[in-house]
């Protein structure tokens, strides 16, 4: 597909039933479309929107479906990119969603591929978690789970808050059907996203990174049967440490303890909470570039 046959351009209004937009700048192009950085100009709120190209229409029928899906459960909570308007514009499918930060995968090529600690692996986990037991209540499965479709939501304001995004990939697979138990077979997804911890580990405390090691064997088990399931996982006790108290004050003391403590992992229909990210002591000769 060309440039030209390529219908939209930076400052075109596109317009909805649910609002109107101005394409501001193209913030990537992937094989079925490209994203635009849009400003509702009814809101004056900042949304991306994945522009489908030319003769990809299936491709966008089928992300729209997922979302429908997805709409169902509370896309936040599941810590799932949320759709809110999608339409056409002439021969595009349009489809509009909230804007977040940068993907995971920009993230670590910023900071030169410096290695994540145990705690900040430990929040993305159990976020990406929480996202595949959502996806498993409406019978939907990912099967893409990288780097790439993996957003910070916003890094400044709320540090290693993700989102799982990308819907329309053919890996999707919708209406999974169900085994013989009446469960949904998951645990393809616990195979799919386990390369985003797998290298991505700076520590020096060997019980946090023997427990990390521990789940991720769980998780590349080669039998789906014996593989462990989403909801397993975050009963696993790698989301379970309890950080040893510093020599600080006793105020310090007690907001380090409240902040390690990790609940009980429930079923989907309770959303487990996230733990948090406890401040890190980092040498200086440890960071050679802080990211951007």
């Amino acid at each position: 597909m060309t440039e030209n046959s390529f219908e939209v351009q930076e400052n075109f209004i596109l317009r909805s039933h649910e609002g109107v937009y101005i394409v501001e700048k193209f913030l990537g192009e992937g094989t079925f479309g490209k994203v635009a950085k849009c400003t509702n100009l009814s809101t004056n709120k900042e949304v991306a929107i994945k522009i489908i190209k030319k003769g990809f229409n299936h491709t966008a029928q089928d992300e729209i479906k997922a979302m429908i899906e997805i709409s169902k459960i509370d896309a936040h909570k599941y810590n799932l990119v949320k759709c809110v308007d999608w339409f056409h514009y002439k021969s595009h499918v349009c489809m509009v969603f909230e804007m977040l930060d940068q993907s995971l995968f920009d993230f670590m090529k910023d900071r030169r591929s410096r290695p994540l600690f145990v705690q900040e692996i430990r929040d993305i986990a159990w976020q990406l978690l929480v996202s595949l037991k959502g996806l498993k209540s409406i019978n939907l499965v990912h099967c893409d789970i990288k780097l790439d479709n993996i957003m910070l939501v916003n890094q400044a304001s709320e540090p290693f808050r993700v989102k799982l995004i990308d819907f329309g990939a053919p890996e999707v697979i919708l209406g999974l059907p169900l085994d013989e138990r009446g469960q949904v077979k998951d645990e393809v997804d616990c195979w799919s996203f386990d390369e985003l911890k797998y290298v991505y580990c700076d520590e020096t405390k060997m019980e946090e990174v023997e427990q990390l090691i521990d789940l991720l064997k769980q998780m590349l088990e080669v039998d789906p049967n014996k593989r462990i399931s989403p909801n397993d996982a975050l009963r696993h006790p790698f989301f379970k440490l309890e950080m040893k108290k510093p020599s600080t004050t006793k105020s310090q003391e007690s907001a380090a303890a409240e902040v390690h403590q990790q609940p009980e992992a429930k079923e989907v229909s309770s959303v487990p909470q996230r733990p948090k990210i406890f401040p890190l002591k980092v040498s200086l000769h440890s960071v050679e570039k802080s990211p951007k």
